[in-house]
């Protein structure tokens, strides 16, 4: 199915001009003030791993392989991979590292992903666009430090850092988007 460059996403599944399939991992469009908008996408090459990256003009035509979505939740993880069942069959199937890559981080039991299956071979995931995690080790807060932009470091419960406002302390549960890693705000709960 042909789709203009510019919509494709991250997790999609593209069919390369070399008739290989390949998983993207970062689609940016760029609108310069002057001369053609375009969009550049990282791509991992499904069959051995090799990552490259293009840049199309945002109208030009790109091959979205057809890949079934389905959804999954996470069971854990193991020196084989990812393990996920189907919330609809129960039927249970591993995913390779190189397919989860750094979102791993995020991944928590329970959780409901959506895997891209092609030829009955999962080839992407996508996570909820959003989490929850405790943070677990911050800086105090400094007297004197204007709210507005200062951001500090800290540790959450998965390990991961992230950047968080002054006024979030060890103990906080806060919500993080899986896409970047960014705050978005206070846990609700």
């Amino acid at each position: 199915m042909k789709v203009i460059a510019s919509s494709v996403r991250k997790g999609n599944i593209i069919e390369h001009t070399d008739g290989q399939l390949y998983a993207v991992l970062k689609a940016e469009s760029f609108h310069p003030g002057k001369g053609t908008p375009t969009t550049q996408i990282d791509m991992r090459r499904i069959s051995d791993g090799v990552k490259i990256a293009e840049r199309y003009k945002t109208t030009e035509q790109v091959e979205r392989a057809y890949v079934e979505d389905q959804n999954f939740s996470f069971l854990y993880g193991d020196g084989d991979g990812y393990h996920f069942m189907n919330d609809e069959s129960y039927e249970q199937v591993t995913v390779p590292d190189d397919v989860v890559g750094d979102q791993s981080v995020y991944l928590q039991e329970g959780m409901k992903v959506i895997l891209s299956i092609f030829n009955e071979v999962p080839v992407a995931i996508q996570l909820p666009a959003r989490v929850t995690f405790e943070v677990v080790d911050t800086e105090p807060v400094v007297k004197g430090q204007t709210a507005s932009s200062s951001f500090k470091p800290a540790t959450l419960s998965n390990g991961a850092r992230a950047m968080v406002p002054p006024h979030i302390s060890a103990g906080t549960r806060i919500v993080i988007q899986t896409e970047d890693g960014a705050y978005v705000e206070r846990a609700k709960d």
